[in-house]
C-alpha cells in the first residue's frame, strides 16, 4: 500500500468549486455545504485503513463544529475499475456505519481531486467563509500503526482559530495516507512529485 503525503495547497488559494453527486444522485456545490464560518473538505475512501482509523473521529469533530457554523463534506474519487469497493453503494454503507452528519460525494471524473491537488486519503482542507484555504494538513499525529492517540488535535486547532477569527495556524503538517487511486492515464503531474 503506497503511503503518500498531501501536497499542501497554498494558504489563501480559492477552494475550487465542485458539482458532485451523493450516492443517491443529489448534486452538491461548494455553496450548498459551506457554513457561515467556513467549510472542511475531506478526500476519503472506504477501503483505506488510514480513513477507517479516523472515521469515528471525523463524525465527532463534524458534530462539534457544525454547531459552530462550519460546513463539512467528504469526497471519494477512487478509480472504480481497480477499487470497486469505493463506489457509491459502499459509500452509502460507510456513511451510515460511521453516522456521517455531512454529505459524502463521488468525484467520478477525479477533476475535483485534481483541482484541490489531493494526493492521499484522508486529505483535509479547511476553507474560510470566503472560500479560501485556511488550513490543509493532517487530522493529528495518529496513524493505524503508531499507537498514538486519536485526538483530531491539528484539525481542531485550525477550526478553533477559524471560528475565533484568528490567523491560520503557522505550523501545518501534511496529511498522510493511502495514495489516491487515479484512473489509468489520469494521474496528475503533482502525484509523481517527490516529497
Amino acid at each position: 500500500m503506497p503511503v503518500v503525503e498531501s501536497t499542501m495547497l497554498e494558504i489563501g488559494t480559492k477552494g475550487p468549486d465542485f458539482a458532485l453527486p451523493d450516492p443517491d444522485g443529489r448534486i452538491f456545490h461548494q455553496s450548498d455545504v459551506m457554513g457561515d464560518q467556513g467549510l472542511v473538505v475531506m478526500f476519503i475512501s472506504n477501503h483505506c485503513p488510514f480513513v477507517v482509523h479516523v472515521a469515528e473521529e471525523l463524525t465527532k469533530i463534524a458534530e462539534e463544529y457544525i454547531d459552530k457554523g462550519v460546513g463539512f463534506v467528504a469526497i471519494a474519487c477512487s478509480d472504480l475499475t481497480t477499487h470497486p469497493q469505493d463506489g457509491p453503494e459502499k459509500m452509502r454503507e460507510f456513511s451510515k456505519e460511521y453516522h456521517f452528519p455531512f454529505p459524502y460525494l463521488f468525484d467520478a471524473s477525479q477533476n475535483s481531486a485534481k483541482a484541490y491537488k489531493a494526493a492521499c486519503t484522508p486529505d483535509f482542507y479547511v476553507l474560510d467563509a470566503d472560500g479560501r484555504v485556511f488550513y490543509r494538513g493532517r487530522l493529528d499525529e495518529s496513524t493505524p500503526r503508531n499507537d498514538k492517540p486519536l485526538t483530531g488535535k491539528d484539525l481542531k486547532n485550525a477550526l478553533e482559530a477559524l471560528t475565533s477569527g484568528e490567523n491560520p495556524p503557522s505550523n501545518q503538517i501534511p496529511s498522510m495516507g493511502c495514495s489516491i487511486k487515479w484512473k489509468k492515464g489520469n494521474e496528475p503531474e503533482y502525484a509523481a512529485m517527490p516529497k
